[in-house]
């Protein structure tokens, strides 16, 4: 086996300084970065430190949930329509997108992007709701995906991911759309987990968030970017009938990339902040509007969710707390995940010793965050194999009428 000469590490290093040359005055170097814990990837010459983190984030056994997690349409068969693991991608492809012009670091971007979404729950954002709302009830405190994805990567993998990545992913959530984005200051890492915990805390600290990078800010704008096109598009390929109104970002996905990306572009280059023009900023408001109320809240889409889903998931929180309380080692929650391969055989010491104590509800949290929605149904079947639920949940299968 081969590995580099001093002269050949040189050389990397060099290439690596000529890269850097071309950046932004307000991008992140890659020499500034910042890890809680000492790593043995330090010393990377072939990988800038946040490559490293997109590889430690694309390697998690959570990544691979993804796959099977719903982004918007979660009853519907269809190989076609957007999943979580998709959606990071493509929120991936525009931020780089954006960054590649606006000369800012592409791997710290690229890490944000592939990480926003790993702490998301099954059934998208009513799963969402519905867990926090089990979690508060048991903790007094709030149960968000940014703050769950940041969670899942920094204290149950230990990614030891870098400071700028955390904070990029702590702050990605683009639910509101805003005409500027000035980054806030990066401060330490004991800083950064104060934050954290008052996310945990304060209803309203989520609703604060600010990224503290440029490429975080860029992050947070393509993942808004990212699906008011492509929901749209999933929602046809499904054969709803939905009329959108014309803007000056146009109706589809690709108009509305194309047009939303080369705004930004415009107006942000040579700036130490991202910004979209007046005519922009109303149509992706108004946009994001229509979507909720043709889309999202369609009778087709949510019919399932609050008689279905929202009981199923009281059941299952209410059974794996009681048995993991009794300590009952048959019970899925050590079998699937405690004593599987995701957390291993040392979890006792591990939640024992995290920041924030022992906390049966934190375990069933983290369980039930981590499913797909084809393990959470089948799940609850197999635990409550008589229960009425089960035979309410309706899926459009691949063969339905409407496909063919």
């Amino acid at each position: 086996m081969k590995v580099l000469t001093e002269e050949q590490t040189r050389e990397l290093r060099k290439i690596t300084e000529q890269t850097e040359e071309a950046y932004s005055p307000y991008a992140v170097r890659n020499g500034q970065y910042i890890r809680e814990r000492e790593s043995r990837y330090d010393e990377e010459t072939v990988r800038s430190q946040f490559a490293v983190d997109a590889d430690k984030i694309i390697h998690s056994p959570f990544f691979n949930r993804g796959s099977d997690k719903t982004q918007v349409f979660s009853f519907f068969k269809n190989d076609d329509i957007t999943r979580r693991a998709s959606h990071v991608q493509l929120v991936s492809r525009i931020a780089r997108s954006i960054g590649k012009a606006l000369r800012l670091n592409c791997d710290l971007i690229e890490a944000i992007a592939i990480g926003h979404d790993i702490g998301h729950t099954p059934f998208g954002h009513k799963g969402e709701k519905y867990l926090n709302e089990l979690y508060n009830a048991g903790t007094g405190r709030y149960f968000n995906h940014n703050v769950h994805s940041v969670r899942v990567l920094q204290i149950i993998s230990r990614s030891n991911l870098t400071l700028q990545t955390a904070d990029g992913i702590i702050c990605h959530c683009g639910e509101k759309v805003n005409e500027k984005y000035l980054p806030a200051v990066l401060g330490t890492y004991e800083d950064f987990k104060a934050t954290m915990e008052s996310c945990y805390t304060d209803q309203t600290a989520v609703g604060r968030l600010r990224p503290a990078t440029l490429e975080g800010c860029v992050v947070r704008l393509s993942d808004m970017i990212a699906y008011i096109g492509k929901d749209r598009q999933d929602a046809g390929r499904l054969k709803m009938r939905v009329e959108y109104s014309a803007t000056v970002i146009g109706k589809s996905n690709s108009e509305i990339i194309s047009a939303v990306t080369t705004d930004v572009i415009a107006n942000s280059m040579g700036k130490p902040y991202l910004s979209v023009s007046k005519d922009v900023f109303d149509a992706m408001v108004s946009s994001q509007k229509e979507n909720n109320l043709k889309i999202y809240q369609c009778e087709e889409v949510t019919s399932q969710y609050d008689r279905v889903v929202k009981p199923m998931m009281e059941k299952l929180y209410s059974r794996f707390l009681k048995e993991l309380k009794a300590g009952d080692k048959n019970s899925l929650i050590y079998k699937n995940y405690l004593n599987d391969y995701i957390i291993g055989k040392n979890y006792e010491t591990y939640y024992k010793t995290e920041g924030n104590a022992y906390r049966e509800d934190d375990i069933v949290c983290d369980f039930i965050a981590s499913m797909t929605d084809d393990y959470f149904l089948e799940a609850f079947a197999y635990l409550f194999p008589n229960d009425g639920l089960n035979s309410l949940v309706k899926r459009v299968d691949y063969f339905d009428k409407r496909f063919i």
